[in-house]
């Protein structure tokens, strides 16, 4: 009798248990829910915005935001891929979007509820990449040029990408370390489009990007801006808004936009396929796109803004500089990174690669 007491104790005890929990866990479930409907989860480059404007757009709507970093479009496709946590708003490049579009990891924004659309730039608008913008929005734009310190190299004569092969600069030059710019350079040098995928053409930029390699002190990234900074290269290859960064720093540097190229990139607003909230999602895009608050950003972050109505509120001698926001003819040279598909994508990395094992 006391075994059969002690086991239907037991019994009760387990069951008594598992209703604890599984109410538990309810509980559990609706304060992560609750959470949810309140929390804007945010999926950014590093140091792309203006952390006082997260905490302006927490008290205007009373959403909590979770601000997530990414290094690169590949690590940030991953991560949506995987689906782990719920993104509400991310920021691609325009390269990687047609293939986010493929891999259906993007949600198509419902233009009626944006407020602000008609103050983007117009060039930056319906590009190849997102035809009629169904799925992103221009956040920042910028171009990939040649800062020069103008303390080491006195004669002014770096204006072109051609330039960067002159036989004084050896051992001189910072260059990206990226595929689709480094090979890019070397494929405009020769005119050619920084979006070739015939393999042929490929290894052509290559390999005058071989005979660069006497020239090239170190392939560096974010490093580049530091070492511009402390006069230790006199030529670095850098986006915009980080030559804008260098040239604050140190006044010498003068950030050149090549007269036979260059490249115009946009990183965007975008709503993947695993954003919980899109009510907060569409509150943080019309919350970005007032101009009070894209002037902010882009003063905060140095690169160029797709807000007009935000550039009208700049100062006049960062808009004026053609450096940052050059002149629609000047653009006219430029080219878009384009999405060439997996096949030419890995074409540039193990091109590349070799490359720069080379060094």
């Amino acid at each position: 009798m006391k075994r059969l007491l002690v086991f239907f104790g037991g019994i009760l005890l387990v069951l008594s248990v598992l209703f604890i929990s599984k109410t538990w866990l309810a509980k559990k479930t609706e304060t992560v829910s609750a959470a949810g409907k309140n929390t804007v989860i945010i999926f950014n480059w590093g140091e792309y915005i203006d952390p006082e404007l997260l905490k302006t757009f927490e008290k205007e709507t009373g959403y909590h935001v979770i601000y997530n970093t990414f290094d690169s479009n590949e690590a940030m496709e991953t991560k949506i891929k995987q689906g782990g946590t719920h993104y509400d708003i991310v920021f691609p490049s325009e390269s990687i979007i047609p293939k986010m579009i493929e891999g259906d990891l993007l949600l198509p924004i419902d233009h009626s509820k944006i407020t602000g659309l008609e103050n983007i730039s117009s060039f930056l608008m319906n590009q190849n990449f997102d035809k009629k913008n169904h799925y992103s929005i221009p956040y920042f734009w910028g171009t990939v040029g040649i800062m020069v310190n103008t303390d080491e190299i006195t004669d002014g004569t770096i204006h072109k990408w051609t330039d960067l092969w002159d036989k004084q600069y050896q051992n001189d030059i910072l260059m990206i370390d990226g595929a689709r710019e480094s090979i890019g350079i070397a494929l405009q040098a020769q005119g050619l489009s920084l979006n070739e995928v015939d393999k042929d053409q490929v290894e052509r930029g290559v390999k005058k990007l071989e005979t660069l390699r006497s020239n090239v002190k170190a392939v560096l990234t974010d490093e580049i801006k530091t070492l511009m900074i402390n006069n230790d290269a006199p030529i670095g290859i850098g986006y915009s808004g980080d030559a804008a960064f260098v040239m604050s720093e140190n006044p010498a540097v003068q950030y050149v936009v090549p007269e036979d190229g260059g490249a115009i990139w946009t990183d965007n607003f975008a709503i993947p396929k695993t954003a919980s909230n899109l009510e907060g999602a569409y509150a943080f895009i019309n919350f970005m796109l007032r101009p009070e608050n894209a002037k902010q950003n882009a003063e905060y972050v140095g690169y160029a803004t797709p807000n007009e109505k935000a550039k009208a509120l700049l100062p006049k001698e960062l808009t004026e500089n053609e450096a940052f926001y050059p002149q629609p003819e000047a653009m006219e040279q430029m080219e878009h990174y384009e999405y060439l598909g997996r096949d030419a994508v890995e074409i540039y990395n193990d091109l590349f690669l070799e490359w720069k094992l080379g060094l």
